[in-house]
């Protein structure tokens, strides 16, 4: 993950509930507190970035400061795409496709179109221009699970073979330029250390060699359970046999030791199987917190940085 925070962009992708979103905004944590002008891209509907971080609630596509040095913003697919038909057809064409059939129309027959414009507004982030509006040193993306973020990382590509000339030639360029290059971009999975998001990982490195020639910078395991008790601990307090009003109170908690045992032992064979395909993992604990916030948020930022900042 060696000078991941000193690219244009780091995409982080993933299957759905490995805490993508929640590790996307830690490493914006990350960056911006080295200095680095940061924001957290969302694509789709929600707008969780902000609220991890305690901040309002933002409107979609609205750019939401977080402190002087971190920013956050969600991209609709549907809205990117209606903005960037007013913008290349005029706004009276803009007005025609958001009041009919025809924008969904449209958005059908062109697949990859909603992809290929998200990926437009994410690189004109990066792109020192006046007239793009505000620009950052460091993109942080959360995209969408796997399968999706690599339609849209594909789509600028796709894209660029068919159209020679015009806008989506000249933005499809850029992007395509952006993802390929390993001095501006990088990709992270975030995964758990279980054996479908392990596998789901290790297809995600595949796909993206093929899709972009490029490999992931390195892994990002979530949740991962302490190692607490030898096997002798264990069958010692099995061997227990507790008397009186406590005794079913630690007949259950040596199930529960055993069971989170099993477990953490588990989580460890899927992280030796990451590590043997050659990848860079780094590991975030699991938190006992009901629910994830700012301070969940620092703690995770805290456990990257060594790693990032390297």
């Amino acid at each position: 993950m060696n000078g991941l925070l000193g690219r244009e962009l780091v995409v982080l992708a993933g299957k759905g509930g490995v805490g993508r979103t929640t590790t996307a905004a830690a490493v914006g944590v990350v960056a911006s507190e080295r200095g680095a002008r940061t924001i957290v891209v969302e694509v789709g509907e929600q707008a969780r970035v902000p609220a991890l971080l305690g901040a309002r609630p933002a409107e979609l596509g609205e750019t939401v400061r977080l402190t002087p040095s971190l920013a956050a913003m969600t991209i609709d697919p549907d809205r990117a795409l209606l903005r960037w038909l007013q913008k290349v057809g005029g706004r009276a064409a803009g007005r025609l496709l958001a009041s009919s059939s025809t924008f969904q129309y449209f958005a059908a027959a062109a697949p990859g179109a909603r992809e290929l414009v998200v990926m437009v507004a994410i690189w004109q982030l990066t792109a020192a221009s006046p007239e793009r509006g505000e620009h950052f040193d460091l993109v942080v993306v959360d995209a969408p699970a796997s399968g999706h973020a690599l339609a849209m990382l594909g789509s600028p590509a796709t894209f660029g073979s068919i159209a020679r000339v015009g806008p989506i030639a000249h933005h499809s360029e850029e992007v395509t330029r952006l993802l390929g290059d390993e001095l501006r971009s990088g990709y992270l999975a975030v995964t758990l250390a279980d054996e479908m998001a392990v596998t789901e990982t290790l297809e995600l490195r595949d796909a993206l060699a093929a899709k972009l020639g490029r490999d992931l910078d390195g892994v990002i395991v979530n949740q991962l359970l302490p190692r607490r008790f030898s096997d002798s601990e264990l069958e010692r307090a099995e061997a227990l046999r507790p008397r009186g009003a406590t005794a079913s109170a630690v007949r259950a908690a040596v199930r529960a030791a055993r069971d989170v045992e099993t477990r953490a032992r588990t989580q460890q064979s899927h992280l030796r199987r990451l590590r043997a395909s050659g990848l860079d993992v780094v590991t975030v604990p699991f938190l006992w917190s009901e629910e994830v916030g700012r301070e969940e948020v620092d703690a995770i930022a805290a456990r990257l940085a060594r790693r990032l900042a390297s």
